[in-house]
């Protein structure tokens, strides 16, 4: 069942049927790799197109291409930088629907969650224009007379981009809008297996940059596999590499960046908790719970993966939670009436399915028992229920972040053991404590609380807006992205001292006369 014509999405979106591998502008090149891969939608299995990769070759020319365009970006006046940015919000903004359908319909997740990703590449894009006016630097006061000193920020030069299938265009909107007002340009590893919006986002910068005479370069793409990674994490070319992904993928990243002293800004996994305090609201708790585990098929860095629950309130909990399981609706994500869409393969499903019998076989308990879905709607095998197991955070699978909607339940006796729990994992993402309890919330939040990048109270792990610096601790990576003063990542810091004096007077009372 297809509800949304994905031929005439694709010629909207003005994606053709060559095997585009790389692109530095408006037109595409084939490349010389061999390497190809054929785009396969989880929702019903068929073919989407296929994709060749880019060469060592292909890579080279896309890298010196955004060296050359660097050398004029950089002089484009911030605020005039970010009109652009501006002008690519708007045309994501006109292209929202279709942009969305095809995230959905690429990746598998649901429609509402596709539009919602283009909606955060949208206001990514309206908080980069006010950024681009507001790159401040600082002033102090020097210890010697008739001195000013200052800090400034200054552009890095190429920004390397690798983002992940489950969030296929969001996270690069992060990075690229802020860099670009920052007078950075991007170059783009989108991940092999969702390709195909991250061609459209390309071709939609690409004619704004061209419509107001900026010389291709300044955003780039290259499709590729690891291997485009790679070369991108040892490139001394490349001062800032952001990857999103694994914790496995993140720790190489940045090893080779680290190598070369480069940059690196690593947003990896997540085994996220909400702790459901016996003070909670249980029916306010219920829907931010189910959503945070099941969303996105459980395949969000910030998906909810355990679950701890007061003793007191703990029975009551599980059979509220079980019952809402068997309200989900499973199908194409295209149809707005489903909530859980499919995993993004059949390599996730197989993962999904060790994990659960891993799980078995350490001694968790089912509640909601897991499964492959087959039979009329679900010939892609990529669709699975979501499971829930009573177990213990100790065990290694509860350690462990599977990207599939598995969540793991455990009891607590007082908040300061709750606390523990949550911590007790080599993760720190995302958090969330449902209370109404003030000194408890306080608690959560205060040091000796949560130690994830995120912590939120009465609300689940997922939905992180953009507005606020975005990323986790401790194997998460501890890069941040999206607002605050992420943007500070993106820019070199210099410290200038003026002298306007009559003599040289050295610091620290220093003398040094000839």
């Amino acid at each position: 069942m297809n509800l949304i014509d994905i031929p005439s999405i694709l010629e909207e979106l003005k994606i053709t049927a060559h095997n585009p591998a790389w692109s530095t502008g408006l037109n595409w090149a084939t490349g010389d790799g061999e390497t190809s891969k054929t785009i396969v939608s989880p929702v019903d299995g068929k073919t989407i197109a296929t994709a060749s990769f880019a060469s060592a070759g292909d890579y080279d020319h896309v890298v010196k291409t955004a060296q050359q365009a660097f050398k004029t970006w950089r002089l484009v006046p911030a605020p005039k930088r970010g009109e652009i940015v501006r002008q690519i919000g708007e045309e994501l903004r006109a292209k929202k629907k279709a942009l969305g359908a095809l995230v959905s319909y690429e990746m598998g997740k649901s429609l509402q969650e596709g539009y919602g990703e283009v909606q955060e590449m949208i206001d990514i894009c309206d908080f980069a224009v006010g950024l681009s006016r507001q790159l401040y630097g600082l002033t102090m006061h020097s210890e010697r007379s008739r001195h000013r000193m200052y800090e400034q920020y200054h552009p890095l030069g190429i920004v390397g981009i690798i983002s992940a299938f489950n969030f296929p265009v969001a996270v690069w909107s992060w990075n690229a809008a802020l860099a670009w007002v920052c007078g950075d340009v991007c170059i783009w590893k989108p991940s092999e297996k969702t390709p195909l919006t991250a061609i459209a986002c390309q071709k939609i910068a690409a004619q704004v940059f061209e419509k107001n005479g900026i010389a291709e370069g300044v955003s780039c793409l290259i499709i590729g596999d690891r291997t485009i990674g790679e070369l991108m994490s040892n490139d001394t070319r490349v001062p800032l590499v952001s990857a999103t992904g694994s914790t496995r993928m993140g720790k190489a990243v940045g090893a080779a960046v680290g190598q070369r002293l480069g940059r690196s800004l690593l947003e990896l996994g997540g085994n996220n908790s909400i702790i459901i305090s016996e003070h909670a609201d249980l029916n306010m708790a219920l829907p931010g719970v189910v959503f945070g585990a099941v969303g996105t098929a459980g395949q969000r860095c910030t998906t909810t993966r355990r679950l701890i629950i007061h003793e007191s309130v703990y029975e009551a909990f599980k059979t509220k939670l079980a019952n809402a399981y068997t309200q989900l609706r499973f199908g194409n994500p295209l149809d707005e009436t489903n909530h859980v869409g499919p995993l993004i393969d059949k390599d996730a499903v197989q993962q999904y399915l060790n994990a659960i019998e891993k799980a078995k076989s350490e001694g968790a308990t089912i509640v909601v028992e897991g499964g492959v879905l087959a039979g009329n709607g679900f010939e892609s095998g990529c669709y699975v229920k979501p499971a829930i197991f009573e177990a213990e955070n100790h065990y290694e699978i509860v350690q462990h972040e599977t990207f599939a909607p598995i969540l793991y339940i455990m009891k607590y006796k007082n908040i300061e053991e709750a606390i523990e729990l949550q911590n007790g994992v080599p993760q720190g993402l995302s958090s969330a404590i449902m209370t109404t309890h003030l000194r408890e919330a306080e608690k959560f939040l205060s040091h000796g609380g949560s130690d994830c990048g995120i912590a939120n109270v009465n609300i689940g792990t997922s939905g992180a807006e953009i507005g606020g610096a975005f990323g986790g601790e401790k194997e998460t990576g501890g890069g941040r992205e999206s607002g605050s003063d992420a943007w500070k990542v993106y820019m070199r810091r210099q410290t200038n001292t003026i002298n306007y004096g009559d003599d040289l007077p050295l610091a620290q009372g220093i003398k040094f006369d000839l």
